[in-house]
């Protein structure tokens, strides 16, 4: 069983190894709860994830003669860099199996302190079981991603920081994925104090622990289909599901179109890059689905180890859904000056153009016709309105993409 003098172990461990990252009010968030509402920002944790905890606390227990036979573990990409970076300060070979849609920054992440990576399955479970055929093969040490104690006790030292820094708070919002981080946070601050709430977050494409904390019996998800990869876990871990069901409070789900928005707030008004299941705290308490109360609140921005091109994605779908940019295809007719025209009035209602497509060979136009798929900046839901109503104005057949 663990116990807040386990992680407290672990704490001592960490000294000089881990950061203590940073704790800070989230102002935008505090005005619109009338609330306290914290960020404790494990994405600035030197792997980019809370994951570095667990995992050197992990190896620190292990003897000496284990560590020199090397560890395997299997991983989406943040443990993964936690054990790496761990097995590299100890001099110890390290092995990680992971799904082979992982983002190319974790996978580099785990490469560059000296891993032996290997790309395999669709998903945690599969990469999961290749790496204990590895370890039945080899007779080496399996790193558990959060199905460990010591994994689990390094994890809940984030819970030491953040009751240190506030001592009253009173609830704290946890992202689920397999289960260990919230395991942790949640052993130590119910020891600390009894009366604070914990609540976890699963991603919508991932309830697996969400139906298994009702049912109080491990349901594992049919599939696991989510931006938030780092929480993408389709099996429930019935050590960890008993835990939970001890110790934390309330589970709630977010969509990725909530994670999504999230990850966008965070990264506009708080300077923050955060992944997916950093952003499910964040996102639970943006959509209203924690009772906040007037209350000291703390969100656990889990990671920040996103892939590039994701962030992209969710950056341009934020500025078209937030009307500040504007798709249309528009037909024109194909004759000189036609284009010239029609960027007229673009420019008269001070839309700036930033991609422009010109198509005459469509099966879907009469002779004479040319497509134009045009994306524009934009000032928001009224600016769009202007630019629509000029385009009708002047006869133009336009659609909105």
């Amino acid at each position: 069983m663990i116990t807040i003098d386990h992680i407290k172990e672990a704490k001592k461990n960490l000294e000089n190894v881990a950061q203590c990252t940073p704790m800070t009010k989230a102002p935008i968030l505090s005005e619109i709860f009338n609330s306290d509402i914290y960020l404790k920002k494990e994405n600035l944790q030197l792997t980019g994830s809370f994951k570095l905890r667990g995992a050197y606390n992990r190896i620190a227990n292990l003897p000496e003669e284990k560590r020199a036979k090397g560890v395997v573990a299997a991983s989406a990409g943040n443990h993964a860099q936690g054990l790496a970076f761990a097995a590299m300060k100890f001099n110890c070979n390290a092995t990680i199996f992971m799904p082979e849609a992982t983002p190319l920054t974790k996978v580099s992440g785990v490469k560059s302190f000296g891993a032996n990576v290997v790309l395999h399955g669709e998903n945690f479970d599969e990469a999961y079981a290749a790496a204990m055929k590895f370890k039945e093969e080899k007779q080496c040490e399996f790193i558990h991603p959060f199905a460990d104690d010591d994994v689990i006790a390094g994890q809940g030292t984030i819970s030491l920081e953040i009751l240190e820094k506030v001592p009253d708070l009173k609830q704290i919002i946890v992202p689920i994925g397999g289960g260990g981080l919230i395991a942790g946070i949640a052993i130590a601050a119910k020891s600390i104090n009894p009366d604070i709430r914990v609540v976890g977050v699963v991603a919508s494409g991932a309830r697996g622990m969400k139906e298994s904390y009702k049912s109080h019996m491990p349901i594992d998800s049919a599939s696991v289909r989510t931006i938030a990869d780092g929480i993408a876990v389709k099996n429930v871990n019935p050590k960890l599901l008993d835990i939970i069901v001890d110790y934390v409070d309330h589970i709630v789900e977010v969509s990725d179109t909530e994670i999504a928005n999230a990850i966008l707030f965070l990264l506009e008004k708080h300077k923050l890059v955060v992944e997916g299941a950093g952003a499910a705290a964040t996102a639970a308490i943006m959509h209203e689905k924690i009772e906040i109360d007037d209350s000291k609140v703390c969100a656990i921005v889990s990671g920040g180890n996103i892939d590039v091109t994701m962030l992209s994605q969710i950056i341009e779908k934020g500025l078209v859904k937030s009307y500040r940019k504007l798709n249309l295809v528009v037909t024109l007719m194909d004759k000189p000056g036609a284009l010239t025209h029609l960027s007229q009035i673009f420019q008269d209602c001070s839309a700036n153009i930033v991609q422009i497509d010109y198509d005459r060979d469509s099966i879907k136009l009469e002779f004479g016709e040319a497509l134009v798929t045009i994306a524009l900046e934009t000032k928001g839901e009224e600016h769009q309105k202007l630019i629509k109503d000029k385009l009708k104005e002047n006869g133009y057949r336009f659609k909105q993409i």
